[in-house]
């Protein structure tokens, strides 16, 4: 009898356990959206910054475990995620730089969403120097080619206690239209007249000397190889790779390195109502000054390309995970901050604008 109850109770945990296996499996296979209701899981495409990158495949991991939806997502540069998406061939643009009015001229009308903020870091590679300070306009006239040298007066009046070598600078710059390279210049065009004059803002910038390397990977792949490199990447490659990064002076001469709290004060502005705003060279007390928005951009109309509702229910589905308290957790452990909540608020707003056949997706 005893045996017969232990070969009952056994088979009663076991056919539990099948069932909540393939409980599990029904749902991500059917997906579900914000209300509880299930569909056929989906495949989400999109393309565009590398910067985050490392945060977005946490998420979109995430995502699929939740929601059953896989997205592929392919870092090739802002500039060539918005040449996807004014293509109609992706779900969604991943960018650093918000749309300019003229970009938006030739596209059926989008809306941003900001998905984290992060910091542009001048990551470096000398031996024997832990601690680099440097000011906008020094940077400006390093990437400019004015200052060739490491042990430059100007460079020695900003680091007395820095042993800094007798060695030529190779500054490590983007081959590829980069949202990256968009925040960097802003950045410069703010702290320096003389680069505002002659080079300006762009995704793409003629720098004068320098190596050009693909994607915030490859800029820190070259600085991690080469000794007396310094260049501009995502917070977190330097921080992946270990390489040495500087601590950059902002508007109120505070010298600040990028954490949580320091990208974050960078956007204690205000916020415009569609999310498009620089918040790189910011007055605040403790900002770091290259700090940024990342923005994912989809089409407000989201029938193109025979896009089933279905896609586009999975679509708002992702961007509204993204910007969940539990999505936003996760920012920090990948280096970078979590969005304020006007931003997020903003966001949820705009999204509610989105149709599928000139209808409202009520979703």
């Amino acid at each position: 009898m005893k045996k017969e109850m232990k070969k009952s109770g056994a088979y009663l945990i076991m056919r539990v356990m099948i069932l909540g296996v393939m409980s599990v499996m029904m749902m991500a296979s059917c997906g579900g959206n914000s209300k509880g209701e299930t569909r056929e899981a989906q495949e989400l495409s999109g393309a565009g910054a590398t910067f985050p990158l490392p945060f977005y495949n946490v998420v979109f991991e995430k995502f699929a475990e939740v929601n059953g939806d896989v997205v592929a997502y392919g870092g090739i540069g802002s500039g060539g995620g918005v040449r996807n998406l004014r293509d109609k061939i992706v779900d969604f643009a991943g960018s650093d730089a918000f749309l300019s009015e003229k970009e938006m001229e030739d596209m059926p009308e989008v809306i941003h969403v900001p998905t984290c903020m992060g910091a542009v870091v001048l990551a470096y590679n000398l031996d024997g120097v832990e601690d680099l300070r440097l000011s906008g306009e020094v940077i400006a006239q390093i990437f400019a080619g004015e200052i060739k040298m490491w042990n430059d007066e100007r460079l020695v009046a900003l680091n007395p206690d820095v042993n800094l070598p007798e060695e030529a600078i190779m500054p490590v710059f983007r081959s590829d239209g980069s949202g990256t390279t968009f925040v960097f210049t802003d950045y410069l065009t703010k702290a320096s007249k003389m680069w505002a004059e002659k080079f300006g803002r762009g995704k793409s910038i003629n720098f004068p000397s320098g190596q050009a390397a693909k994607g915030n990977p490859g800029v820190a792949g070259v600085i991690k190889q080469t000794k007396n490199t310094i260049g501009y990447v995502g917070s977190e490659y330097a921080f992946a790779q270990k390489i040495a990064y500087a601590t950059i002076e902002n508007q109120r001469g505070e010298f600040v390195k990028p954490t949580s709290e320091s990208i974050s004060a960078a956007a204690s502005g205000e916020i415009p109502t569609d999310t498009r705003c620089s918040i790189t060279n910011s007055d605040a007390a403790g900002a770091y000054p290259i700090s940024t928005f990342t923005w994912m951009i989809i089409y407000k109309e989201q029938n193109y390309s025979n896009r089933s509702k279905e896609q586009a229910i999975a679509t708002l589905d992702l961007l509204k995970y993204i910007l969940s308290d539990e999505s936003q957790a996760l920012t920090t452990e990948v280096h970078y901050a979590p969005l304020p909540e006007k931003a997020k608020e903003l966001s949820l707003k705009n999204l509610k604008t989105i149709t599928y056949d000139n209808a409202v997706i009520n979703n």
